[in-house]
């Protein structure tokens, strides 16, 4: 028997601390090497507020230690302020993930045991560090979620006069496609403002939608018995109101995403090359894996960590599972499931991808194909400043498809209709 050399690193960091998180304490343990003489090592466990005083003062306590590495759990959002007062101390903290950690069954389990068990574990290498990027970055993504989460409440708002203009009997959503157009603010206005003919409210269509005056009448016949009172005049001005405000906020955010944007410029315009991707969707992108692809050693790595790849799951010579891929960065995987589904539009070697992979296995494995190979593209756009996006063309497959496989699928085909197949040479 041959045996391989293993791949562990098996060295003991000497000078390690790991945190266990709370609110308003952090449960610290600090783990040194053995004092001369001595064969075990010492350990020390602290409890401190989470206040910046006291978190200032453990940081330099750290450094006055020479500790290597300190580790923490991603709890809620409670990390955030011990990791960027640490990282401002010079150290450099892992957050890592609370599965990763699990506390082994059959043990108390208190904050002080779990910071020493996070330390033992952490002292061995045992831990892989999370994605954290840095201050740049961090501030970006801050802009770019918020903006989709603002996003998220106008939309809410518009279902709820949608709702409202239903209960009024007032039909204008079957007749028109997007009632927040020019032709339906103006129409709702109106309304506001005490204007009850049906004739003239469908008077003030424009454009497209003048064809559907007759229809527009019969959408808002409603008005006629009463239907939209006072009640529903009152809700109808807050909602506007409020969709409006909403809009502000986004354009306002807009405007700092774009200053924010400015430094990284080049990695923008190149990731805009990809068809599908908008200047919008990328400075998601960026905002939520960085333009430092040194941190995702390979496109494979980005893939994994995105939860864009299937997970294996393999028992006594057997795959377990569904092969899901999990839950990933919910930000990310929109932008990317959005532009997955553009590009399947696209007349490009993506969108035909797309919908080779959606006829044998549906949308939602195309579009998480499509992703995953939207990430392999970005990351060697970031991985390397002078590359830039080619399209291999719609016509890849069906130029690159080996003739023999080619032949032998039709024959196959035609022989499970029942004929038999005799190929001969053309002359």
């Amino acid at each position: 028997m041959v045996f391989a050399e293993s791949e562990d690193d098996e060295q003991i960091i000497e000078r390690v601390a790991a945190l266990d998180i709370g609110k308003a304490e952090v449960v610290c343990c600090v783990r040194l090497p053995a004092p001369t003489g001595k064969k075990r090592r010492i350990q020390e466990v602290t409890t401190h507020s989470t206040m910046v005083g006291a978190l200032s003062d453990l940081a330099q306590r750290l450094v006055d230690l020479r500790i290597q590495r300190v580790v923490m759990e991603a709890t809620s959002d409670y990390w955030r302020p011990p990791f960027y007062l640490f990282e401002a101390h010079g150290l450099d903290p892992w957050l890592v993930n609370a599965k990763d950690v699990k506390h082994l069954p059959g043990r108390p389990k208190t904050d002080v045991l779990d910071s020493v068990w996070l330390c033992k574990v952490a002292e061995r290498q045992m831990l892989r560090p999370s994605f954290v990027p840095p201050p740049p970055i961090r501030r970006l993504r801050d802009l770019t979620r918020y903006r989709v989460d603002l996003v998220g409440v106008r939309g809410a708002e518009k279902n709820r006069v949608e709702k409202l203009l239903e209960d009024a009997c007032i039909k204008l959503s079957v007749v028109a496609s997007d009632i927040f157009g020019v032709s339906g603010r103006a129409m709702m206005a109106a309304m506001i403002a005490g204007e009850r003919d049906p004739r003239k409210l469908a008077d003030m269509a424009r454009s497209r939608m003048r064809p559907k005056i007759g229809l527009l009448e019969e959408a808002f016949a409603g008005l006629r018995v009463g239907t939209f009172d006072a009640h529903h005049r009152f809700l109808l001005t807050r909602m506007l109101a409020r969709i409006d405000a909403v809009d502000a906020d986004i354009a306002a955010v807009e405007a700092q995403i774009e200053q924010h944007l400015a430094p990284f410029g080049d990695a923008v315009a190149r990731l805009a090359e990809i068809p599908g991707i908008k200047a919008t969707a990328a400075a998601i992108i960026l905002a939520e894996i960085g333009t430092d692809m040194t941190r995702f050693p390979t496109a494979g790595h980005l893939a994994s960590w995105a939860k864009f790849a299937p997970g294996i799951k393999s028992s006594a010579g057997k795959n377990k599972g569904n092969g899901s891929t999990g839950h990933g960065n919910r930000y990310l995987a929109r932008v990317l499931g959005e532009a997955a589904v553009g590009v399947g539009r696209t007349d490009t070697f993506l969108g035909a991808r797309y919908r080779r992979i959606a006829r044998r296995r549906g949308k939602k494995k195309a579009i998480v194909a499509v992703g995953r190979s939207l990430l392999v593209i970005i990351w060697h756009l970031l991985a390397d400043p002078d590359s830039h996006f080619k399209d291999l063309g719609a016509d890849h497959y069906d130029s690159h498809v080996s003739t023999a496989a080619k032949r032998r699928n039709h024959v196959r085909g035609l022989e499970a209709l029942g004929y038999h197949v005799t190929i001969e040479p053309a002359a």
